[in-house]
């Protein structure tokens, strides 16, 4: 009988500790995750003073436009959390849409090296970005999900789990469907 309450002590021990360390092994893929947008977003950051200042001297009249981009990437530079993180760079997309989409007004700007590769880089950042808050939004759910499973929600206590933060759209025109026409009825130019 005594055997039988040792090997079952064993057992609960065993699983106790392996239950404990899927934990911490989660917790820590969440905090590399985070890391891995922070690095993108870093980058994202450090290019966009770059763009500014190659289309300063050509926009010079759409300063309200530049200082929002500005403006937007210091917010986004000092947010904290992945809440306001989300929504600062939310905002910061905007900013740069706003500027993109004013750049097409600008022959000599659509036809510098400077503008479309710095453009290019932007865009192959935002897809990283894109990939690194897909990666921490499935690792944050699976962490979220095992310590809330029972019998493993017995452990998080001790593991000091608590549940992580999911990155979310909180703009509505993110989440809006583009409207795209491909009829051929319209003038042609």
């Amino acid at each position: 009988m005594s055997w039988i309450l040792l090997v079952v002590a064993v057992v609960v021990i065993l699983w106790v500790v392996g239950a404990y360390n899927g934990l911490v092994a989660l917790k820590n893929q969440v905090i590399n995750a985070w890391k891995q947008i922070d690095v993108q977003l870093k980058r994202r950051h450090d290019l966009i003073p770059n763009l500014v200042n190659t289309v300063k001297g050509a926009m010079e009249f759409e300063r309200g436009t530049l200082e929002a981009v500005i403006a937007a990437r210091n917010k986004a530079v000092s947010a904290q959390g992945v809440a306001q993180t989300a929504k600062a760079e939310g905002e910061l997309s905007q900013a740069l849409g706003r500027l993109f989409a004013l750049t097409e007004n600008y022959p000599e700007l659509k036809s510098s090296q400077n503008v479309l590769q710095l453009q290019e880089e932007l865009t192959s950042t935002e897809n990283k970005v894109g990939f690194a808050r897909q990666l921490y939004n499935d690792v944050a759910t699976q962490y979220n999900t095992k310590q809330a499973q029972f019998p493993t929600n017995l452990v998080a206590g001790m593991a000091k789990a608590s549940p992580a933060e999911l990155w979310e759209l909180d703009d509505q025109a993110a989440r809006a469907v583009p409207m795209v026409d491909l009829s051929f009825n319209k003038p042609v130019a």
